[in-house]
């Protein structure tokens, strides 16, 4: 495989097959490693917006505990809310 010098006292050389810069002789086989584990870390967290499905940190059979959790949630806060205006309301008509 051929490579064309771009910049040699920086070590730079262009590869005309597939058009990119790089250093010569270092692998960037880590850098995309880790950039596939942030793209399943990234789709992971796009599929906690439904809140359906497995989810890579979590154990099996806990496919709708984010719906679950969701509710719960929104019901004791409706709840909290709830009681705060009627507690405003009584505290107005008294």
């Amino acid at each position: 495989m051929a490579y064309v010098q771009v910049l040699p006292e920086f070590g730079l050389v262009c590869d005309p097959l597939i058009g990119i810069v790089t250093t010569a002789g270092v692998s960037y086989q880590p850098v995309i490693d880790k950039v596939a584990e942030l793209e399943a870390i990234a789709d992971d967290v796009v599929g906690m917006l439904a809140g359906e499905g497995n989810f890579l940190a979590s154990f099996p059979n806990r496919e709708k505990s984010l719906v679950i959790a969701g509710g719960v949630t929104a019901f004791w806060y409706g709840l909290a809310v709830g009681l705060f205006i009627a507690g405003l309301i009584v505290l107005k008509m008294v």
